[in-house]
């Protein structure tokens, strides 16, 4: 087997060279960030953690300035109260019980007033035949029971009128607008709601890039979080040695400073190669094309970003 010597650039911080083998790749520890933003943007008014805390899922990162969503909620809530009530009002009587008791009053005056009339029509009619009233005394009768008749009907049409809910297609109208309002109620408080941001997962806060008193666009990340999970090997592999390697298999990690029996499993074996990458490879090495692959680390806590590692596949010398 023929043995060469491959050499690491200075800022991958290895000491020396190191003998290789067909069965040893060269890598570095990759990571995937988080990178953690507001939705709105606004002005920065708290950042509760420094670059380095620890944070578990859920914990507060950072806090925008709210005092528009906050005033943009109100008003939402004001209008889906006033959206309630109207459909209310019309799902319900059109006039308050107060106000139906006093047409029931005015009902009964106007019964009683009829009663008299009634009595004083059929008291009159016959003095007429007989000469003893006249024509005219009997039209006066006739009007007064005719007039004291249609104030009894009105009264009764306008309790009727009264006890009504709305119409069909008025609620319907109504219960409409109440869900638009409800709608546009809840999409405030939602926005209110995210002006503090938590933290979507556990991890490390690696690099804080905007503080309090910054404002932050829309779509920026504010600071960037690893989980522990996010760490992962990268390393290339020659493609005569790509029929040694496959999908979820286990590959041995060495590095300067590392314990022994370091492993990881292979996630990602590249499609399309590549020449390796220049940064970690002599002359020689740079000039093989080379199959990019990834490997998901069984102890992530034990490795740091960009630390260079040595890959060997499982069985291998």
């Amino acid at each position: 087997m023929t043995f060469r010597r491959l050499c690491i650039l200075p800022f991958l911080a290895l000491s020396a060279c190191q003998p290789a083998t067909d069965t040893i790749w060269q890598g570095w520890i990759e990571a995937d960030l988080l990178f953690i933003g507001p939705e709105d943007s606004g002005r920065i008014v708290e950042t509760t953690h420094v670059e380095g805390d620890q944070v578990q899922a859920g914990d507060p990162l950072f806090s925008i300035d709210a005092t528009v969503q906050r005033a943009d909620a109100a008003a939402a809530q004001g209008a889906l109260a006033q959206a309630r009530a109207r459909l209310a009002r019309l799902e319900a009587a059109q006039q308050r019980p107060e106000e139906v008791a006093v047409i029931e009053a005015a009902q009964q005056q106007a019964r009683a007033a009829l009663d008299f009339s009634t009595s004083e029509l059929e008291r009159i009619r016959p003095l007429v035949g007989r000469g003893i009233a006249t024509r005219q005394q009997l039209d006066q009768a006739q009007s007064n029971y005719d007039r004291d008749r249609a104030a009894v009907d009105n009264a009764a049409r306008q309790i009727d009128v009264a006890r009504m809910g709305g119409r069909t297609e008025d609620i319907d109208a109504a219960r409409g607008a109440a869900d638009q309002a409800g709608g546009q109620a809840a999409s405030a408080l939602a926005r209110l709601a995210r002006s503090k941001v938590v933290a979507p997962a556990t991890g490390r806060i690696e690099e804080i890039y905007y503080r309090a008193g910054e404002v932050v666009p829309p779509g920026k990340p504010v600071l960037s979080l690893l989980p522990p999970g996010n760490l992962k090997a990268r390393f290339f592999v020659p493609e005569t040695a790509l029929s040694r390697i496959q999908i979820d298999q286990k590959v041995a990690l060495s590095c300067d400073g590392c314990q022994q029996g370091l492993t990881a499993r292979i996630s990602f074996i590249s499609h399309q190669s590549e020449f390796t990458p220049p940064v970690i490879f002599s002359l020689e090495e740079r000039r093989k094309l080379v199959f990019k692959v990834e490997a998901r680390l069984d102890k992530p806590e034990l490795f740091r970003v960009g630390q260079p590692v040595s890959v060997t596949a499982a069985g291998s010398p």
